[in-house]
């Protein structure tokens, strides 16, 4: 019994590191340049939108090396949700509203990925993906479309060659947001 409530307490390795790669991910989500500048609505949706591009960039990274990150990646899902979960509750969110508000936001983060995913793989698909997603009702400029669609590949480039111990260690190197 001892053991058991011993355990509760001592330090998780894998809990710490994926805390730390959901810390940059949030991190760099908050960047105000893409508010500013790039016209990301500062809303609920569009910090949603943010976190979810930058979700993504990371899981798919992970998934290349899917064996050795297939845990971590999903730890990495269920406490970003987890923390959507508690965010939604600190605004006011009634109980039985939560989880379906966060089913639904999960449901739109797997579209999400399957759109940017194919957006990788088609070029001519990401600007779409992008403008239906990340700016959502917003209409950007076309420089603002370019900027993003640009930030998106800039950083599966420079996230591909993160090392799987730096990744697994919760080091997250997004490179930077503007050229």
């Amino acid at each position: 019994m001892i053991r058991v409530l011993a355990s509760l307490f001592r330090p998780n390795p894998r809990r710490e590191a994926v805390h730390a790669a959901y810390l940059r991910i949030v991190e760099r989500a908050r960047d105000p340049v893409f508010y500013t500048e790039w016209g990301v609505p500062d809303t609920l949706d569009g910090r949603f939108e943010l976190l979810a591009l930058h979700g993504f960039l990371v899981l798919n990274r992970l998934k290349q090396d899917h064996a050795a990150t297939a845990a971590f990646a999903q730890d990495l899902f269920d406490t970003m949700f987890a923390d959507l979960d508690r965010a939604l509750r600190e605004m006011g969110v009634g109980d039985l509203g939560v989880g379906r508000r966060v089913k639904e936001m999960a449901a739109g983060f797997y579209g999400r990925i399957v759109a940017y995913d194919k957006g990788l793989a088609e070029p001519s698909l990401l600007r779409d993906a992008l403008r239906r997603n990340l700016y959502g009702t917003a209409t950007p400029s076309e420089a603002q479309l370019t900027a993003a669609a640009a930030y998106l590949t800039r950083q599966v480039s420079a996230l591909r060659t993160a090392a799987v111990p730096a990744l697994l260690a919760g080091d997250i190197a997004f490179g930077p947001v503007m050229e």
